[in-house]
Parts: C-alpha cells; structure tokens; sequence
C-alpha cells in the first residue's frame, strides 16, 4: 500500500529565495560532463545453447530454493535504534508525473564566492579558494546547497523526494514539500539561535527528519554534523564540543539520555531536538519534532532568505568526523561546493538519469558514503529515496529491497558478505539436482561477467536459459531485479566475494575514497570496471602516486573540487593532510594498470615492517586465508618489528538482537564442521576442545597462504582462534566495519604477547 504523508503542517509565502544580485549570473551546463560509453549490450532472449531445458520439478525445486533466499539471518552489527513515525502528516500534493530526462537539466544561478587565499582552512568560518579546472570537467561554476536543492524542486516538484513507512503503509515527501519542511525546520532552528557557523548535531537511525535537520541546518546557516548511534556518551560530547553544536537532534529516548549525560559539558548547547515518539518526561530546551517544527512560525520567509542569500559555495557547511582510530575524531570541513560539485560528477560517471533512481537508505548517514549516496546525489539527480526500517541490518533490510525494488543499491563489504553467506547456507540444504544446476549457472554467469569486464560483447553458450532459470530469480528475491547499479565501498572487498556476484550476474561496482574527498574519488561503472580494482578517476579530479616503488605502488594523492577543505580547529593535521598545491595525501598505497584503473594495495600505518625491515600490507594475506578457510570471519595480520609473522583469528557466529556476537556458529560455519565430520555448534566447543578437524583444516589454509608467499617474511608462523567475533560494540570493528587495528592490538596484547614469548 502506498498513500502520501499528511504530516508536516504547510508553508505560507515564497519557497524560492530570490538570489544575490550582486554576484555574477551565469548557466551551469553539463554538457561537457562525458559519459563513461554505451550501455552494456542487452543479451537476445532466444537461446540457441542447445542445452535441453531442466525438468519442470526441477525447475520447481530451484524456485522454492531461490524463495528461500529470505535473508532471514543476514544480520549485521550496526547499532539501530527503535522504529518511529512522523508526528503529524503533510498532505500530498497530487500524483506525480514520470519524468525520464537522459541528463541533468542546466542549474541557472548566482555564482557566489567568498575571499579566500588559501586551498585549505581550519577555521569553521573561514571560506578557501576552489580547485577549478580551466575548462571540462571541474570547470563549472559554484553551487550551494540551496541552489542545488532550488533546482531540483523547479524541474520535479511533485516528484518523490522521501518514502518511509508508519504502520505499514508507504507515505512520501514530495520535492516541494521535502523543501517546505527545510525551510520550516531552518527557521526553527533560526528562532532557537543556532549562530552562524556553529554544529548542529544529529544522532540517529536514517529518516525524513535526519534528511530535514541535515538540509535545515545549512539553510539557517549552520554546521550539518552526523553523530554515530553507537557512539558513547563520552563520543557525543567530543563531537558536539568540537563542533560548537547549538542543537542536537536525537532519534529517541535510548540517544536523549546519552545527551543529557553529558550536556553540562556542552556550553554551547541551547535545545535538544527528540524526532520520534514523544518525551518521557519533560525537560526545559528539550522539544519534540512537532513542537520544533512550530517554534519558526514567527519567523518570517525573507528573514531565513537573508540567511540563505549570504552563504558562499566555498564556505563550510557540513561537517564529518572520522572514526577516530588512533585518537579523537577529526571534523572533515566540507563546503557547499564539495558537496554540490561531487554529486553532480559522480552520479554523471554513473549515467544516473534524472527522476528514475530509487535507493534504500539503511547505512549510517554520519559516514560520508551513505550521506553523499543517499541524500546529496538523489537530490542532485531527483531521485527517490526510501527510508528502511530501523533493524534493517538485524535482518529486516531484504523485505525492504523486495518491496521497494531499488534500481541502485550500495553495501559495504560486510552486507555483500553476508548475502553471500546466507544463500551458500541455503545453496548447500538444497537437493543436488538443484545444486548442479545453480553450480552450471554459475559457471556461465562468472565467464558472462569476465567478458562484460574485458569489453567483450559475447556471452557464453546457455546464457539466456541460465539468466532465465537462476539469475533473474536471484535479483527478484533479494529485492534487485530492477537495480542497475550495485556498488560496494567504505572498506576492502574480497576478490570471493566479488567473483561469487559476477556468478549470478551481478557486477559489483568498487569504488574509493575518504571522508576528506566527500565520498568518492575512483569510481568503476558498468561497462568500465576491473576485478579488485577501485575504478577510474572521477571525470574532473586527479590522481598521482607519491614514491612509487618498483612495481608502481606509491601513495595515493588526490586533486579536485571534491578534496575537502581541512579539519576543524587541527591546523597541524590540516597540513598533515594537504601539501601547498592543494594534493590530499590519503596515506593509501596503490598503483595503476595501463588503462587507468586504480588498486589499493595496502596502508601506509597498516604496514607490517618485520625485524627484517620488509614491508608487508596486511590485507592481502587476511584475504587470502578467508578465502581458503569459509569458517573464518575476521582475520588481522600482526608482527611488526617482529621476527615473524602471526594472526588473530574468529569463527563466524550468529548474532543476537542488538547485532553482537553470541557463541553459536553462523550456520555456513556448521556446515563447515559437518563436512569435517564435526559436530559442534558453538565457538566455545570448538577453541575448548582445540577441535582436531577444525585446526587441521585452518592450519592447511595457512599452508596453502604461505605456499604462495613472496617471500619467506611473508608466511604465517601463529595463529591463535579468539573466543569471540570482531563487532562494532566491542570495539574492533568502525561504523562500517573497517577493522581498527590498533584498537584489537590493545584488546588482545596478551595473546599477541604469547606469539613472541614476551
């Protein structure tokens, strides 16, 4: 079912503001903006293979099979929070109309620009000077958020903005009433005296009002700032000092204690904002959204136009702390520019058409792929998006895609693990008529994939009958058979993880980039992607490698428009960062084939350098071992300045509802042991009793890793299995599951201890 949303209360007066007359006038085309090539060819639905159809029961059985790929236990462990609804209802504005233009329309607006004299800033107020190409790519003029939004709403204002669900049912903003609630919200914020320049902090699972309070802030002139939901008490306050933040909108109860914890703390703190249910108790300063949404009523429609006349494109306007793995988190400054420039260039390298995508938003929107994915992009480009539920990744995220059916999707390395986790669960309790057959389709999805890859036009011999009977059953099952883009980013991916997708026809596209690049700066698409690579260069930005060595790794620089503009109050670590040209060092290795495509081969800090003085990147041997041993879930490499190399190891296990590890094995690690004749079903049976089995099969999985070593510093020496998996809650693990070294180095120094007999 599906109805429009009757819950916010309506606007009155002029939503347009008029534009500084002063500034230069000029027309944004995207014209010189180039496609990345045609589109993949369609394959014929005739089949001339010559292969005889399956039996019509075996046929049946495959269905039931592809059916039960309900993800019913694809669980991951962010942090959620309860579900929640919409106070009131916004009444809808009429149908709207399908609207199926190739390109972005050209943004007519005012170039507004502030003096700037340097590249880079670390003071909130002060604006830098712009990383503009002559011409190209890179070349087009400045945009704020405002005129980017302003845009949008002109060509597709009865267009769905936002979807979301309150009892059951879909309700939907459309792009003019997604506008109207900003500019309510922003003179909210205005009458609570949200000052120029100053945070306004937002801790919560993705909604319409995390988009709202997001979008709000930067109209009132303030600092958008994403708070992790899994941050503690102690990780608020950090970030709402560091970001001067004048109001913090929290989704609930669960996230308002953690504020009123430690608000004696935050001297600039004047209201904190409660966006779903109502107040336990209530508490001076301290509003519902309803009671929010009506404190701006006052203010007037040219007092907030003002506001929005005198922001700058090279001005600060959003804020993005990293994780803070080896220290307190950095606030990435990112200007109006940075955000309006990437969104238009990234989704243009990938052909995102305007007013057709749909995507789910479920990662946490305080990291800056979701954020640059789900909001900025999809306003750029009008699209759609819906809003999952918060226990999306406790396992409810598989009957959101099936319902809405998105046409892009993007999952961290760990979601696309998981997927692939739950349907070889389901792949090895199925008949073996019915696994032959998904094992002869996948054979032909994996080569049709490498063709695609290689340019090659040609598919293998069966292929429409494979399409037919498996793929097409897969995309529907998992909610996919509209999607066209499937990406993948945040952390590293596994060349099995890939290679098991491009089995079904799915091609995950890669890309990289950091929060200092505001998401993205190498991107793969469908007709231009490399397996393990990240892609090609965003059309408009650079990329040098600094020092390469002898087989072309060097670190990994960045220029561009979309290279943020410093870290907030950190000048040293600014400069740490950007050389006076204005290259962002990423502190990544990588290195380039002949065609352009960047690979990340390591981390500058995550070298292992053994007592021999040899520099060993981790990630590529951790890789490798879970590939060879499908028990293993996480892996970390350590021995720096050892003599030797060792590694910490968990097993893979269910996890309970908050999405932390439990001692029950993940039921493909069961199958694991009953292949190996054991019959354990916890991680405790298996590390108490040493499992005979279990060891001799991980052990040969090092031998076969070691077999391949370059050298011998390289080879695996020790290992030890922990008791318990690597989560988020533990610590080990970042908000999207990026495993933190330093932080397990610290947990488990004992064990590591024991390795070298100290």
């Amino acid at each position: 079912m599906e109805n429009n949303a009757e819950s916010f209360p309506k606007v009155s007066g002029p939503i347009k503001a008029q534009l500084n007359g002063r500034c230069l006038t000029s027309v944004i085309a995207n014209d010189n903006m180039n496609h990345m090539g045609s589109k993949v060819q369609e394959v014929s639905s005739a089949d001339d293979s010559g292969i005889d159809s399956p039996s019509v029961d075996a046929d049946a059985e495959l269905s039931e099979e592809v059916k039960g790929l309900s993800l019913s236990d694809f669980t991951v462990t962010f942090e959620g929070a309860s579900p929640g609804s919409f106070e009131e209802a916004v009444k809808a504005s009429g149908g709207a109309s399908k609207i199926t233009e190739e390109a972005p329309i050209p943004v007519t607006g005012d170039v507004c620009l502030a003096p700037a004299e340097q590249y880079w800033s670390a003071e909130r107020e002060k604006a830098v000077k712009l990383k503009m190409a002559e011409s190209g790519p890179g070349s087009e003029p400045p945009l704020t958020v405002h005129q980017m939004f302003q845009d949008t709403v002109d060509k597709f204002a009865d267009h769905p903005a936002l979807r979301w669900k309150k009892d059951g049912v879909w309700l939907t903003l459309t792009y003019t009433e997604y506008q109207q609630q900003c500019r309510m919200a922003a003179k909210s914020f205005l009458k609570l005296g949200l000052e120029r320049f100053h945070g306004v902090g937002i801790l919560g699972f993705n909604s319409p009002e995390w988009f709202i309070a997001n979008i709000a802030c930067i109209m009132a002139g303030g600092l958008a700032t994403g708070i992790y939901t899994t941050n503690s008490p102690e990780a608020c306050q950090y970030v709402a000092h560091n970001s001067e933040a004048n109001v913090l909108v929290v989704e609930n109860n669960k996230q308002l204690v953690k504020i009123l914890q430690v608000k004696d703390q935050l001297p600039h703190l004047k209201a904190i904002i409660q966006y779903k249910g109502e107040l336990e108790k209530k508490i001076p300063n301290v509003y519902t959204w309803a009671e929010f949404m009506k404190l701006g009523e006052g203010v007037s429609d040219a007092e907030l136009d003002e506001v929005i006349k005198s922001q700058k494109a090279n001005e600060c306007c959003s804020l993005i702390y990293t994780s803070g793995t080896t220290g307190n988190p950095k606030g990435v400054m990112l200007s109006h520019d940075n955000i309006t420039w990437l969104s238009n260039a990234a989704g243009l390298m990938a052909s995102v058409n305007m007013a057709e995508a749909s995507l789910v938003s479920y990662l946490p929107l305080s990291h800056v792929a979701a954020q640059i994915n789900d909001m900025w992009i999809s306003l750029k480009f009008a699209g759609t998006t819906y809003f999952a539920e918060p226990d999306a990744l406790k396992g409810s995220l598989a009957h959101t895609l099936r319902e809405v059916r998105p046409t892009a999707f993007l999952g961290v390395p760990r979601v696309w693990e998981k997927m692939q986790e739950a349907m070889k669960a389901v792949g090895a309790n199925s008949s073996v008529m019915k696994q032959k057959i998904a094992a002869w389709a996948k054979g032909i999805g994996l080569q049709a994939s490498y063709n695609a890859m290689n340019g090659d036009p040609s598919v293998p011999w069966g292929f429409t009958l494979a399409n037919n009977l498996v793929f097409k059953r897969v995309r529907a099952a998992l909610g996919l058979d509209r999607c066209r883009l499937y990406f993948t980013g945040a952390a590293p991916i596994t060349k099995d993880t890939l290679e098991y997708f491009m089995s079904l026809n799915i091609q995950l596209l890669e890309g990289y980039g950091m929060s200092e690049s505001t998401g993205p700066h190498t991107m793969s698409c469908t007709n231009c992607f490399q397996i393990m690579s990240c892609g090609k260069v965003i059309p408009g930005c650079k990329t040098k490698l600094v020092k390469p060595d002898a087989d072309g790794n060097g670190e990994v620089c960045f220029w561009g428009r979309h290279v943020f503009m410093g870290y907030l109050n950190m000048p040293d670590k600014t400069e740490e960062a950007l050389d006076s040209e204005g290259w962002l060092h990423s502190g990544d290795l990588g290195k380039h084939d002949k065609n352009g495509f960047l690979y990340i081969t390591g981390r500058i800090k995550e070298l292992i350098i053994t007592a021999g003085g040899e520099n060993i990147p981790p990630v590529p041997i951790e890789d490798a071992l879970k590939e060879e041993v499908s028990i293993i879930s996480n892996a970390m490499l350590v021995g720096d300045r050892k003599k030797f190399l060792s590694m910490l190891l968990t097993l893979k296990c269910q996890v309970d509802e908050n999405g932390d590890p439990t001692d029950k094995l993940s039921p493909l690690a069961v199958q694991f042991c009953q292949q190996h004749g054991v019959t354990a079903s916890k991680v405790s049976e298996i590390i108490n009793n040493k499992e005979p089995a279990i060891y001799k099969a991980i052990q040969e999985g090092v031998d076969k890793v070691n077999a391949k070593a370059t050298s011998n510093a390289q080879r695996v020496q020790k290992w030890i299995l922990l008791p318990q998996d690597f989560s988020i809650s533990g610590g080990e693990l970042g908000p999207t599951m990026k495993l933190k070294r330093p932080v397990v180095t610290k947990m488990y120094k004992e064990e590591i201890d024991k390795f070298y007999g100290e």
